[in-house]
């Protein structure tokens, strides 16, 4: 077995993201830190916008979203991520600051980035959020202790001083004020539809969402016959939390009735979508089936089930509805873009190429993606002059960086290692980051070339230079483990845990190792099972607590979740383990169906070879 690669390096990560989440050359794993500097680029070719007041927490079926291929990748951004990111930069857009604060914060939690934190932070506090910006802040503090603007936001939130309506407003006042503009409204027939749809945004930064919710529900109550009345208790419901049956069956029964008073509504039709998604995303995707071949003019419509086709992994019928965008608005490349990038996933290296070449010679795009999607293309084709050409026409500015630092990934491919690793020796690598990233890219193409212990000692040097780096840190425990250099690697990630001691994925890494390279199964399990409380639905953390309750000899809950880690990310090395436990519990049919299907998608990966060779030789 093998320290798992778990979290993205700052190559794979800045790709995830400048890349638009369609980049899926694997790169060394470490932490997301770098994730979100260059995130705000995800928002570029947004074709239309979310539903505007999208429930916090649920999937926002933004228009663009499927442009981007958001599906779990081998090491790529995952679909939660990237909507919450693109959630974000469309509510900033359209000017929802709430909603963008809401979007950033959470996907600071999953992404552990100081920089969306910071981000959500500042957001909420223009926005008078007292919740989220004190939460927000507590994040990135836990991120970037030397941030003292985010100490500055706790301290106000926590003193009252902070500019919130969540303390002294007078709610009372503010309802019956709402009542009579509705009231009146109403009476003029002159704009209420409108106050309407503003009431959830209005509340947003004055209360908590159950009095936001209990509020809409008496102002909609007289109104049962105005649809947008109706849609605003919907969201006030679904934004509250939709696991409650009660709120799920409000949500439900007011945008049902919201779209009997306008069975055209893009706007109400997306939301009934997302409601339904919260429980069954097949039921979402077949109700936006049935609307959009009632109502086939409705770009939102369609463009929201694209996203639900990709966080189904059904990637072709995604496409197909973005080529028949495109043909119909010809005028608007997002749609041209969006196919690029689905074709980018699927491996069709011909259309990507062709679509990216299309956008290239229209100057679409922000700075530099287009060319780094055809270098990558090159790249992936195994046309390393190609690919090493065009990343050199990477132009300036922060895309740049990363096409630098690929130049020597390639020509490590080319077999000229000794050329690569001067290479990156003479970049001029300004920041500790910069340094960082250049010393793991080194690491990265000895392994590679199955040079573990050249490896070892770039990253036992770069240790000494920047001894709590948290990527090198990671990096060094897992090429300690290929060397079984067993108590390093531990000692590396006990030091990792230290300097992040809420991160899940250093957590993980360190549970895993004692699961799988120690007899210290239960404190393996510990840690494994505090970095699920805080992230349940990480695909890796779920297939490190079905390998420890494999070794725990619990062999049926330790398939559950196995299962659970693969339908959520299709990877290999997850694929490997469940086999081995089907394999296990006698079940070797189903483990070798487990592995043939894994094998079309991946046929060279050495852990799921290795797995296959070693059960059926």
């Amino acid at each position: 077995m093998h320290l798992k690669r778990q979290v993205l390096s700052p190559l794979a990560a800045s790709l995830a993201a400048l890349c638009l989440g369609a980049c899926a050359t694997a790169q060394p794993p470490t932490s997301q830190s770098a994730l979100v500097v260059r995130h705000a680029a995800v928002a570029q070719a947004a074709p239309a916008a979310a539903a505007p007041g999208a429930a916090p927490g649920q999937p926002a079926l933004v228009a663009s979203a499927a442009k981007d291929a958001a599906w779990p990748t081998p090491e790529g951004m995952s679909a939660e991520l990237f909507y919450r990111i693109m959630l974000g930069n469309v509510a900033l857009q359209r000017g929802e600051p709430t909603l963008a604060a809401r979007a950033f914060y959470e996907a600071a939690k999953e992404a552990r980035d100081a920089d969306l934190a910071r981000r959500a932070a500042e957001i909420a506090v223009r926005t008078r959020q007292r919740d989220v910006a004190e939460a927000s802040a507590k994040l990135w503090l836990e991120l970037d202790p030397s941030a003292k603007r985010a100490s500055e936001i706790i301290a106000a939130a926590q003193s009252g001083t902070f500019a919130s309506g969540g303390g002294d407003v007078d709610i009372d006042n503010i309802e019956a004020r709402l009542r009579d503009a509705i009231a009146e409204a109403v009476a003029a027939k002159h704009n209420a539809p409108e106050l309407f749809l503003q009431l959830n945004r209005a509340l947003a930064d004055k209360t908590d969402r159950l009095t936001t919710f209990r509020i809409v529900q008496d102002l909609a109550k007289p109104y049962p016959d105005i649809a947008e009345a109706q849609f605003a208790l919907a969201l006030a419901a679904a934004n509250t939390d939709l696991k409650s049956v009660t709120m799920q069956a409000t949500a439900t029964q007011a945008i049902d009735r919201a779209l009997a008073l306008k069975p055209d509504w893009d706007r109400a039709a997306l939301l009934k979508s997302e409601i339904l998604a919260n429980t069954s995303r097949a039921s979402a995707i077949a109700y936006l089936e049935a609307f959009t071949k009632a109502h086939p003019a409705s770009k939102p419509g369609f463009t929201a089930l694209a996203q639900l086709y990709v966080e189904d992994k059904r990637p072709g019928e995604a496409r197909a509805i973005f080529e028949r965008l495109a043909h119909d608005n010809p005028d608007q490349r997002e749609y041209t873009f969006a196919i690029g990038a689905l074709s980018f996933q699927m491996k069709d290296w011909p259309r990507a190429e062709s679509v990216f070449n299309e956008l290239e010679a229209a100057h679409y795009g922000e700075n530099g993606v287009v060319e780094l999607y055809l270098a990558q293309i090159a790249e992936e084709q195994k046309h390393y002059d190609e690919a090493i050409a065009r990343y050199k026409a990477v132009p300036e500015g922060e895309r740049n960086w990363i096409a630098q630092l690929r130049i020597g990934v390639v020509m490590a491919k080319k077999g000229d290692l000794a050329g690569a690793r001067k290479y990156l020796d003479d970049l001029p690598a300004v920041t500790i980051d910069q340094r960082v990233e250049v010393r793991q890219t080194e690491a990265q193409i000895l392994r590679d070339a199955n040079d573990n212990p050249g490896a070892y000692a770039v990253l036992t040097k770069a240790l000494t230079e920047h001894p709590d780096s948290p990527e090198l840190l990671y990096d060094y425990a897992m090429v300690a483990e290929k060397l079984d250099k067993i108590d390093e690697s531990e000692s590396k990630l006990k030091r990792l845990v230290e300097l992040k001691p809420d991160d899940a994925q250093a957590l993980n890494a360190l549970g895993y190792t004692l699961v799988d390279r120690s007899k210290r199964l239960d404190e393996g399990y510990a840690l494994i099972e505090r970095a699920l409380k805080i992230a349940p639905d990480d695909a890796f953390i779920l297939d490190s607590m079905g390998w420890a309750l494999f070794r725990m000899g619990r062999l049926d809950d330790s398939i559950a979740f196995l299962q659970r880690a693969l339908a959520g990310r299709a990877d290999p090395e997850i694929a490997a383990h469940l086999g081995e436990v089907l394999w296990a519990k006698g079940e070797q049919g189903r483990a070798r169906d487990v592995w043939r299907a894994q094998l079309k998608t991946t046929p060279d990966n050495p852990v799921l070879l290795e797995t296959v060779k070693r059960f059926s030789p």
